[in-house]
């Protein structure tokens, strides 16, 4: 035998061996504390264990005997450490609690949430040349997502409604198919409200089939209110609804301008409305006498339950609070950011009433997504991402979105809903004084011999493993660490500390990801998750990781403590 093939034979023989995963010393440490020293840990230790370690106030005595009674060895009447680290170490002891459910307060207005919300959500996958269909509409309500963006535009023969991102290569997908497919799964994951935001390139004519459209497919799904809402409601109230929210139609517009005896702004309004492209109002396409299209406008309005759209003047005028009325603000990703810059606290305002939707700015044709804490720790409740753009941006809202028991409805946190008592309002760029500091234990991971093939790292040996770990949040917050690379194990033991002092833990998300380390090329993607901090269970937790898309693997988890200190 050469050289090289014995080597090649060695290297097979170390990929095949796997190991089984052992307790790491502080969890043994923490069985012999627990059980005084014996073989056993009985129920009254153990229970003991829940409550001090776990933080589980709630649990019972009979609670922790009944754990016991599933996981024991039966010819004990406690646990041994073989079977209190399989316990732990199981998808039964998650890093958020199932039994939570959605325990927000869900009977404030809706400007109150973070809504999980969907950009061009008919899209395949790149914004220029794929597909439009209704399935990523039904991926994206089977995973929560509450709102639902359609772009409608006439067909070839101008006597129906597609929908497709206009002025593009994209393939379009009937109005009527997206419609149905919506009212078949809006709430197959959620009963909370579904919002329809319209980006309308019609003809009064074609208006009108819409609303006959909407109407028929939706019935008394559909709420509609009868005049501009002066408060928006609550989601508790909007159980199991449809809204639709775009602009109003054109006619309405003209009667509110000529009753408001405001016509000479008329031309600062038109270009406010084209200047939100992704609104798609274009003014001067408009045809037809307005008097003659009055019933078709009206019947079109009546839908609209959120009003959507600028107003007149600059980024003052568009932000500023009607008491009598509340509106839909839409701002592309730029300029969000340069608004933040100039009207911070204008922003939070307006969000406490008002809603605010940001989206993707258009050179993104790859469909990727941006950072949502701009728009979150300013209040923007619709941060509107690509569903089909994977990557650490969509991770991001996947965690945020893992929170109040996945209904796609998380309240935002008082500091931003709240004046001082000086109306001042919350500077997320402002240095606060820590609140909290989570300390996050990385013991060990497992199950990436039994998900991936056993070459899919490295050929000829066990992967090299490392993890990051960081916090994503207001930039005071937002820090990034990672723990050493063990090499050659598929069962790595890292077994490390990391403290991480946060001053807005209301809005903190924890992020891992694993990696495998190569000495001459990228390092290979080997699992992430994203989890929202309020949310954390503290204690010994056994933490699921996701692939690129956020399916969840299923072996591969990681060993991990949680502890506020």
């Amino acid at each position: 035998m050469s050289k090289q093939t014995y080597k090649v034979g060695f290297f097979f023989r170390r990929q095949f061996t796997m190991t089984a995963a052992e307790a790491p010393a502080d969890v043994k440490n923490t069985f012999n504390h627990y059980s005084d020293g014996a073989r056993v840990m009985n129920a009254d230790n153990f229970h003991r264990f829940l409550i001090e370690v776990q933080k589980e106030k709630n649990v019972t005595l009979d609670d922790a005997q009944a754990i016991i009674n599933k996981h024991g060895d039966p010819k004990h009447t406690g646990l041994q450490l073989d079977a209190f680290f399989k316990y732990l170490f199981s998808d039964i002891n998650p890093p958020l609690d199932p039994k939570l459910g959605i325990h927000h307060d869900m009977t404030a207005p809706l400007s109150h949430y973070y809504i999980y919300t969907g950009h061009n959500s008919y899209l395949t996958g790149n914004q220029l040349s794929s597909d439009c269909s209704d399935v990523p509409i039904i991926q994206a309500l089977q995973r929560g997502v509450r709102v639902i963006e359609l772009d409608i535009w006439p067909n070839s023969d101008e006597d129906d409604v597609e929908v497709l991102h206009g002025r593009t290569l994209t393939t379009p997908v009937a109005l009527i198919k997206c419609l149905r497919s919506i009212k078949e799964h809006a709430f197959s994951a959620s009963e909370y409200p579904v919002v329809i935001t319209l980006e309308d390139h019609l003809t009064p004519d074609l208006q009108a089939k819409v609303a006959e459209m909407i109407t028929q497919t939706f019935g008394d799904m559909l709420f509609s209110p009868s005049e501009c809402l002066k408060e928006l409601p609550s989601p508790e109230s909007l159980k199991k609804r449809i809204m639709i929210s775009t602009k109003p139609p054109k006619e309405y517009l003209q009667a509110k301008e000529v009753k408001e005896k405001d016509a000479s702004k008329k031309g600062a309004e038109t270009s406010s409305q084209q200047d939100d492209s992704d609104e798609g109002e274009d003014d001067e396409d408009d045809e037809g006498d307005p008097k003659s299209e009055k019933n078709v406008a009206s019947e079109y309005k009546r839908l609209i339950a959120i009003h959507a759209g600028k107003g007149k003047g600059g980024l003052s005028d568009w932000l500023r609070v009607d008491p009598n009325n509340v509106r839909r603000l839409s701002l592309s990703e730029p300029a969000l950011e340069k608004a933040v810059d100039t009207h911070s606290k204008e922003i939070i305002r307006f969000t406490q009433k008002n809603l605010l939707r940001v989206y993707p700015k258009g050179i993104r044709v790859d469909s990727s997504n941006y950072d949502p804490f701009v728009g979150w720790t300013h209040g923007a409740q619709m941060v509107a991402f690509n569903m089909q753009g994977y990557g650490r941006s969509l991770w991001l809202m996947h965690g945020m979105f893992r929170a109040n028991g996945g209904c796609g409805y998380v309240k935002k946190p008082d500091l931003l809903l709240t004046a001082g008592p000086n109306n001042e309002v919350f500077d997320p760029t402002k240095k606060l004084p820590v609140k909290t500091t989570l300390k996050v234990t990385v013991y060990m991971g497992d199950g990436w011999d039994k998900d991936f093939d056993q070459t899919h790292f490295d050929t000829y040996s066990p992967p090299d493993f490392y993890a990051k770990v960081g916090i994503a949040g207001v930039p005071a917050d937002a820090i990034k660490k990672k723990t050493k690379t063990m090499d050659d194990n598929w069962i790595p033991t890292w077994d490390e500390q990391f403290e991480f002092p946060l001053t807005v833990p209301e809005l903190a998300l924890l992020r891992i990801k694993v990696l495998d380390y190569n000495r001459s090329d990228k390092d290979e993607f080997a699992g992430q998750t994203c989890l929202p901090v309020p949310e954390l269970r503290q204690g010994i937790r056994a933490v699921p990781l996701f692939d690129r898309k956020g399916e969840k693997y299923s072996s591969v988890k990681l060993f991990m403590r949680f502890e506020f200190i």
